[in-house]
């Protein structure tokens, strides 16, 4: 009887693993007290924050921002207007007098002072990015605000070194600091510490949605010491974007946001002056293959994709497996959402918080039903989320490429799941967007991680790791996720200037698009012709006459029309002829180039090094003949013409010279493993050059883009293009030259 209960009694029994699977977690919230007191002290109304000091300007409106996780009422903040940006950039200005001139160690002091002040109210911080944001304690306490007292720490360090380190650099002035709501505090913190550490000043506008740390961080900067209007921070909508890009005393705008908003700025912006970085957005692959460690993958997409409800502009919504492991990564990530967690953003227990707004979680909703209704698998565990303001982890399989949910940033936590049979397909579908910001690689396979990682066209590429970030590691993308650096010395460069360039002042340019380079062709005409004419053994005849005509694809084209444009001196003769290109002719110099560019690019620096050489040589070689040209054209004196056929030599010279001695390096950073830094070539880059020293002017541009690998559609001198048409005819004689070198090389 007694060996029967006891079977019994075991057989009922669960094993310590089943009785695991089966525990529920418990509420841990984090006590909101001391944030709820701060907002207290402000009587929950907080003005701008300029010149070192609060402002509540008169009649203005009022903003009023919320709990996302809660719906909770938190603070009433102020809508500024175009006269309150004035007045912080006016404060800004009066700073940087001061500022910019203050030595490097007082800044290097000023930014260490503030990392420990943020640290003495780290709880503060953690709890007050919480309510405002509506992602959870655990990111804002162990990912945020630690990421933002790094920053000012690893800054204060470049402020000590600026004499050293960025000799021949100086501060650029003020700085428009536009951030957006997904990462309120680490994303200004990106933009600001490097900015004051270089001696800069900052008029800073936060997101409408998330203010309270950016006022919480003026206040926090002004107790540990720092000057009045070296930083500002001035509240309001969208519009003050755009107030802060156009206004003529801001130097430079720093922005991190959608790709919508980026192309607003850069029209704002060109022709200005100004200085512009962008960070803007992105759909960022996830690629896992058969070699990976499908337990540690499974980890890191959720890192990936279900971080910050996947409000991250680097997050990791689409995910490519190999093929042999598709369905078996399917199920342990379908496994893992049944466990996952989503409520309270101050409840220590979950893995999720709260969407950002209510429009936002309406969007995200959007997309899913979308891919459903086009026959997309959705798989969400919807029981587990609270009603209000939060969306459920949801994974999206089963769907066509040519989806929306695959090619647009959904700025969710919406993960589409892609299969792939090889490392080509792979890289092919990574690449098969309008967005570079960032994607991994998930391999045992070292040779295999490094080749797909490097084919990945993004501006960060983790190997079996995503979204690992560092002060010391420059971050930023290309494409249409924008250009510029947050981090690492590379970001310095974003803030400051040459030393010996002056404050650019500009007025803004004036220009309509949609005529800009629009000429009818030319009509015939025999006025004002410049008809040369030669003797030969007593005979005058007139000189053969030469068309100018297009380069690309390695040879000389004709234009499609076919029309041609006069080339007029400043006498009113006219010296020759070039073709008139149309749409036709731009779209086959691009698609040339495009096809041009992954077999130059990964040509050894060495060889582009050997080709722009030879390049100087003939243009050497045909120097009087060149310089000539351009006095014909121009009217400027022989000797100075001469000077700029030399100048040409000499940059190209230098870019050769440059060209295998800047391919990257190894940085050291807080995180497990090395950041390798590679300098990759932009892509197809397109240039315009400008009528003031023709050939020079084209060079200049030319030069540093090709040496680094890129490809290139360039427009020379719209009024003086023949020194330019008469150079693809060295670069025909540098190209057929160099290939007969090598292949005499090879067959001796």
């Amino acid at each position: 009887m007694a060996e029967t209960v006891a079977k019994t009694s075991k057989s009922n029994s669960n094993s310590v693993k089943e009785i695991f699977k089966t525990m529920s977690y418990g509420p841990a919230p984090e006590a909101d007290n001391v944030a709820k007191a701060w907002l207290d002290d402000h009587g929950k109304d907080f003005g701008v924050f300029i010149d070192g000091k609060w402002g509540k300007p008169e009649g203005r409106k009022k903003y009023l921002t919320k709990n996302p996780a809660t719906g909770e009422d938190l603070a009433w903040t102020t809508q500024a207007e175009k006269a309150d940006v004035d007045l912080a950039v006016k404060a800004a200005e009066r700073a940087y007098q001061s500022w910019s001139k203050t030595s490097p160690h007082v800044r290097a002091r000023h930014l260490y002072s503030i990392a420990r002040h943020i640290q003495k109210h780290m709880r503060l911080f953690n709890v007050v990015e919480s309510l405002d944001n509506g992602k959870t304690i655990r990111e804002t306490r162990d990912a945020d605000i630690p990421t933002v007292v790094r920053h000012f720490y690893h800054h204060a360090g470049w402020a000590q070194l600026m004499e050293t380190e960025m000799r021949g650099w100086k501060s650029v002035g003020v700085i428009g600091a536009i951030v957006p709501w997904n990462f309120p505090l680490m994303l200004l913190t990106w933009k600001i510490a490097p900015a004051l550490a270089m001696g800069n000043t900052v008029v800073l506008k936060p997101a409408t949605y998330t203010r309270l740390s950016a006022l919480l961080l003026a206040e926090v900067c002004a107790e540990a010491g720092l000057p009045p209007g070296v930083f500002n921070v001035v509240t309001g909508s969208g519009a003050m974007g755009s107030m802060l890009a156009e206004h003529p005393s801001v130097d430079k705008v720093a922005f991190t946001g959608s790709t919508g908003v980026g192309q607003t700025l850069r029209r704002l912006t060109a022709g200005s002056g100004k200085k512009l970085s962008l960070e803007l957005g992105g759909k960022s692959p996830v690629v896992v293959f058969e070699s990976a460690d499908l337990d540690s993958a499974v980890e890191g997409v959720v890192d990936a994709i279900w971080f910050n409800q996947g409000q991250v502009c680097s997050a990791g919504s689409k995910l490519l497996v190999q093929e042999p492991i598709y369905e078996k990564m399917v199920n342990k990530l379908k496994e893992r959402l049944t466990h996952f967690r989503v409520g309270n953003s101050l409840d220590k227990t979950m893995d999720m918080g709260a969407i950002v707004d209510e429009s936002q979680r309406k969007s995200i909703e959007e997309y899913v039903e979308e891919a459903r209704k086009e026959g997309a698998e959705v798989f969400q565990i919807k029981d587990s989320v609270p009603s209000g303001c939060y969306y459920p982890p949801t994974l999206i399989t089963n769907v066509q490429t040519v989806s929306r949910v695959v090619a647009e940033e959904i700025f969710g936590p919406v993960l589409v799941v892609l299969p792939f049979r090889t490392a080509k397909e792979a890289l092919a579908i990574s690449n098969n967007t309008i967005y570079g910001l960032g994607g991994s690689v998930w391999t045992e396979n070292v040779p295999l991680a490094l080749e797909v990682a490097l084919g990945i066209k993004a501006g960060t590429v983790w190997i079996n790791c995503h979204n690992l970030f560092d002060a010391a590691a420059g971050f930023g993308g290309y494409k249409q996720s924008g250009y510029g650096r947050d981090g690492g010395k590379e970001g310095l460069f974003e803030y400051v200037r040459p030393a010996w360039e002056e404050r650019p002042r500009p007025g803004k340019v004036q220009m309509d698009l949609k005529t800009f380079g629009a000429t009818l062709p030319q009509r015939p005409t025999f006025e004002n012709v410049d008809n040369k004419q030669i003797t030969i053994n007593g005979v005058t005849m007139p000189s053969i006459d030469r068309t100018f005509k297009m380069y690309y694809g390695g040879g000389q084209k004709r234009p499609d029309a076919p029309y041609v444009r006069p080339v007029i001196n400043p006498d009113g003769k006219v010296v020759g002829h070039v073709g008139e290109g149309n749409r036709k002719d731009v779209r086959n110099a691009v698609e040339t180039a495009h096809a041009a560019a992954p077999g130059w690019g990964k040509r050894a620096a060495h060889n582009r090094a050997q080709i722009v050489y030879y390049m100087a040589e003939n243009l050497e070689i045909r120097r009087d003949e060149i310089a000539g040209r351009i006095q014909l054209m121009t009217g400027r004196k022989l000797e100075e013409c001469v000077t700029e056929v030399d100048l040409s030599i000499q940059r190209l010279f230098h870019w050769g010279a440059y060209c295998d001695k800047y391919g990257g390096g190894v940085q050291e950073t807080t995180l497990y493993g090395a950041t390798v830094k590679i300098h990759e070539p932009v892509g197809v880059i397109g240039m315009a050059c400008p009528d003031s020293y023709p050939l020079l002017g084209f060079v200049s541009l030319f030069a540093p883009a090709v040496v680094r690998g890129n490809t290139m559609v360039i427009i020379p001198s719209q009024n003086y293009p023949l020194s330019a048409l008469d150079l693809y005819q060295v670069m025909l004689t540098t190209l057929t030259m160099y290939c007969l070198h090598r292949h005499q090389y090879y067959k001796t």
